[in-house]
């Protein structure tokens, strides 16, 4: 990706500056390619520009300047979300066409159904496809490779809302604690995340009317 003196560098494009956007870009940056982020929050963007320091690139996401990123990149990490919802399809199809040959995709968010039209879940065991001379890369559970590491990030940060469960109940601990009541997706058959409910075409059900 850093390319060899006389060679130009490889192009990363990150859809999306997040937390998966953002440590993407610390590799891509850290491997010296030529990385380009898009997001379409400014305030977001200033803050990547900040940290980066001119080493990455930021764009507004508009389609103008997604299409011509993607034509250039040689790499594309799709790493758009939206909590609880399925993932806007950012890449169509006929994106695909515009971009290298033997250039590669990997859709992050494949676990929110993707943010590229021709995503895929695959697995550890069959990692790939191709479509249109593009390499498409769509594990389900990324985080599965390093599974200790990943169990270990989870549970550090999910352990208090667990033990508070534990010591208060369900419902007292939801009624104390807004984060955890904003948690809550499906309680006694309701579900109560308005975004899963539309992204499933089911009733949604506000937590407060449950609990």
């Amino acid at each position: 990706m850093g390319g060899v003196p006389g060679v130009p560098r490889g192009k990363v494009a990150i859809l999306g500056g997040g937390v998966v956007g953002l440590n993407a870009a610390k590799v891509a940056v850290g491997m010296g390619a030529e990385v380009t982020i898009l997001d379409v929050n400014a305030h977001r963007l200033a803050y990547l520009d900040d940290i980066f320091g001119g080493r990455a690139a930021t764009l507004y996401a508009t389609d103008a300047n997604l299409s011509r990123v993607l034509a250039e990149s040689d790499l594309v990490i799709g790493a758009v979300l939206i909590p609880g919802a399925q993932a806007p399809k950012l890449v169509r199809r006929e994106h695909l066409k515009t971009m290298k040959r033997a250039s590669v995709i990997v859709d992050v968010a494949v676990d929110q159904g993707g943010c590229v039209e021709t995503t895929k879940a695959t697995t550890h065991d069959d990692p790939v496809y191709v479509v249109d001379g593009v390499v498409h890369y769509g594990v389900a559970n990324m985080p599965g490779a390093v599974a200790l590491t990943s169990t270990l990030a989870l549970t550090s940060t999910t352990l208090a809302y667990g033990l508070k469960i534990a010591d208060l109940g369900l419902e007292a601990a939801l009624k104390l604690d807004p984060a955890l009541k904003a948690g809550l997706n499906v309680y006694q058959g309701q579900v109560t995340y308005a975004d899963v409910a539309r992204a499933h075409g089911l009733v949604y059900v506000a937590a407060d009317g449950v609990i």
